[in-house]
């Protein structure tokens, strides 16, 4: 139960929308009808500075190809 309670307080952030200075912002979105940003592709931000630009985009790039299943 505590490798749940690790991840759940880990911080999300959204690799298919990164800010200028390289930084990211948070998982999610304000409302899903009003927010001009795409379906979130979130991983950990330990995650997020380890991987490749290359597998950022590949990862973001099926995520929206999968669409919004829920």
């Amino acid at each position: 139960m505590g490798d749940l309670k690790k991840w759940v307080n880990e911080k999300w952030v959204d690799i298919g929308a990164p800010k200028k200075d390289g930084k990211y912002q948070p998982c999610g979105r304000k409302s899903s009808t009003g927010s001009k940003r795409k379906y979130p592709k979130c991983v950990p931000l330990a995650k997020a500075t380890r991987m490749t630009k290359g597998e950022k985009a590949s990862a973001v790039k099926r995520k929206r190809a999968a669409g919004n299943p829920g």
